[in-house]
């Protein structure tokens, strides 16, 4: 938890409340699910929890906004997004049932109520209406724009640094994969963001609808 308040220092006592509650929440939930590696565990504000909020180090969030965590198995970066942004309705997608049980659970326990879930296969999505779509190492960037753009609104003009279009977590050597996509995404690298040696080579990869 002190690795989030190094960072962002205005959390309302509501804020403080629920993120202190994940870690427990997780790790009761992780012996019963495997949602999490136990390595990860062990940095579980770190890996997880900072990680998703580069996010928001980066981007502001439209009170009222509608974004889709695509394939957000137990719910990263969805999760501390929404406790983040609480006048942000964020759903949660993913193709594994018992993953969304988690994220349901965890919701409940800690009060979140900007939180809904689905259990389908993005590819089946149908509905336009999300300003913003969010994802965290699922799958390349080329197939992440095909299933994200039907899904967008169309990016609103002279606004910079509000969240809009495919905004995605993703690390290595992007090259290849952007070149791919056909995509001329903006790209932002975490550790100019968070100083922790895990976030090198780790980025922030910004498409924008048409």
């Amino acid at each position: 938890m002190d690795i989030l308040q190094k960072y962002f220092t205005d959390f309302t006592s509501e804020q403080t409340r629920q993120f202190e509650a994940l870690k427990n929440l997780y790790q009761e939930w992780n012996e019963k699910i495997n949602v999490i590696s136990r390595k990860d565990m062990e940095e579980f504000y770190l890996h997880h929890v900072l990680h998703s909020l580069s996010l928001a180090a980066v981007f502001d969030f439209r009170p009222g906004s509608r974004v889709l965590d695509l394939g957000t198995g137990g719910g990263f970066p969805g999760v501390p997004l929404a406790i983040f942004f609480p006048k942000v309705h964020f759903h949660l997608v993913d193709s594994i049932a018992k993953k969304l049980k988690v994220v349901e659970e965890v919701a409940a326990a800690t009060g979140i109520r900007n939180i809904t879930v689905s259990h389908a296969r993005v590819e089946s999505l149908r509905d336009p209406s999300y300003e913003v779509v969010v994802s965290r190492a699922v799958a390349p960037l080329k197939d992440l724009w095909k299933w994200s753009k039907p899904l967008l609104k169309k990016k609103i003009a002279g606004e910079d640094l509000i969240a809009s279009g495919l905004i995605c977590l993703k690390g290595g050597d992007l090259a290849e994969e952007i070149s791919q996509s056909g995509t001329r995404p903006r790209v932002f690298e975490i550790e100019k963001i968070f100083e922790e040696p895990y976030f090198r080579e780790k980025f922030i990869v910004q498409v924008l609808p048409s």
